[in-house]
């Protein structure tokens, strides 16, 4: 096991500072998927702390969804292969036309059980970033759909959905938890709305303390950020996506034309 966490870190309690230290060493690999993270008397020896204290901090490694607890066994480091992510894959047509949305067409792809849970449909006020990419004033009534979605049991990212009122209204599968084969954008497609591409803007950084909790990492994990306009061959943005990925779970991989 690697070395332990220091002291000299502030006001950031030990416990945290001792949870930190294992996380870093599983995502470092130092702790493979399988091996066993050491006991808790074992965990005291090498920090030189109380048992409470390590118990506390386990409570946090296993928050950050990176191990399994088994009664009698101890906890063991969970393999988290990452997802292939396809974007110039994921969206095509033929995936929609099987029936396949986006998220389990990849899923599919790279062996993993996928699931979705359905978090929030229904009307709200457009916020300014959201609705500039739609095309309308700010606080503008849209259609939100939240989603969190599983990978092996595990929550890997989050998205929600803002579509336009107007062309949302005259669909009613769409505020629908499953909204049919295919997804939502085969549900456009479906009313004449047929996409020409898909534009995304990544961005890494540190999940603020909600979503962690909510995708099971540690505080400050990396995430990827990514926001996407779904545009129509008429050029209108019928829907924006804004999605937050687990940075470890997910490979990005484009192709890009090299002729204009």
């Amino acid at each position: 096991m690697g070395t332990a966490a220091g002291g000299g870190r502030g006001a950031v309690p030990r416990y945290v500072q001792i949870a930190d230290d294992i996380v870093q060493q599983i995502r470092a690999g130092t702790l493979e998927p399988g091996d066993m993270v050491p006991s808790e008397s074992e965990l005291i020896e090498r920090y030189g702390v109380a048992g409470g204290t390590i118990r506390k901090a386990m409570v946090e490694v296993r928050a950050s969804g990176l191990v399994e607890t088994r009664h009698g066994k101890g906890s063991m480091v969970k393999a988290r292969p990452p997802v292939r992510h396809r974007s110039s894959d994921r969206f095509r047509r033929t995936h929609r036309q099987e029936g396949r949305a986006a998220y389990l067409a990849e899923s599919a792809q790279s062996g993993a059980e996928a699931k979705v849970s359905v978090l929030f449909i229904g009307p709200m006020e457009a916020p300014e970033e959201i609705a500039e990419r739609l095309g309308v004033t700010a606080g503008t009534q849209v259609l939100a759909r939240r989603r969190l979605y599983f990978r092996d049991g595990t929550p890997v990212e989050t998205a929600s959905s803002y579509l336009p009122w107007d062309v949302v209204k005259d669909i009613p599968e769409l505020f629908a938890e499953n909204p049919g084969p295919g997804g939502i954008y085969a549900r456009l497609e479906d009313h004449g709305h047929v996409f020409a591409e898909y534009v995304e803007t990544l961005q890494a950084r540190p999940a603020a303390k909600a979503e962690a909790t909510e995708l099971s990492l540690s505080p400050g994990a990396p995430v990827v950020h990514l926001l996407r306009n779904a545009v129509t061959e008429e050029g209108r943005v019928v829907e924006v996506c804004d999605t937050l990925m687990a940075a470890d779970q997910f490979v990005f991989e484009y192709r890009i034309p090299a002729r204009d």
